[in-house]
């Protein structure tokens, strides 16, 4: 999977013609580490991959959609329980159906337990969550927030902000991006 991540980040950079020194400015990673990325020879945290999502001005679903096709709406049924597993820390599950050009993105999250790496992170936008199972901390701004199934929070995503597990049990939520379209 990490493999398959670092090849669509490099493809698409390249396809840009940006270069890693570009990247590495705009998302404060290490030339060095989106090199290793890229080669598939470092794992990458969904912090990371969101930074670099956004210097490439693509949506962190792109790294994990199973197919380029966009189409005008798309209906899912059955999809719980369906997410990929990987060697990531994290299930990330694109709900969205590769409609083209979105103003939101849904995706269905589950972190592994204890997964409690990376610093906060701000991006454009707004973002929702919602937790399905477990129990999901937040971190927004200088604030830390316990959020149990059911609980939910609508944030600006300039703010800096984190999803921790710091339980022995996966947590599942739902999180839905919206982008400032510019």
């Amino acid at each position: 999977m990490e493999s398959k991540i670092g090849k669509l980040i490099k493809a698409l950079r390249t396809g840009r013609k940006k270069t890693l020194k570009q990247i590495s400015e705009k998302t404060e990673l290490s030339i060095s580490f989106l090199s290793q990325v890229e080669r598939g020879k470092s794992s990458i945290t969904l912090e990371s991959l969101k930074k670099i999502s956004e210097a490439l001005e693509v949506s962190p679903s792109y790294f994990f959609s199973e197919n380029s096709v966009h189409v005008k709406s798309n209906v899912r049924r059955g999809s719980l329980g369906q997410a990929k597993k990987n060697d990531l820390s994290f299930v990330f599950e694109d709900l969205s159906g590769n409609l083209a050009n979105p103003s939101i993105e849904p995706i269905l999250v589950t972190l592994q337990p204890h997964e409690d790496k990376g610093v906060p992170f701000a991006h454009k936008g707004q973002e929702f969550i919602y937790v399905l199972e477990g129990v999901l901390t937040l971190l927004l701004g200088h604030e830390e927030h316990e959020l149990h199934p059911g609980d939910s929070i609508h944030m600006e995503s300039s703010t800096p902000h984190n999803w921790l597990n710091r339980t022995g049990k996966p947590v599942r939520f739902l999180c839905v991006n919206a982008f400032d379209k510019e």
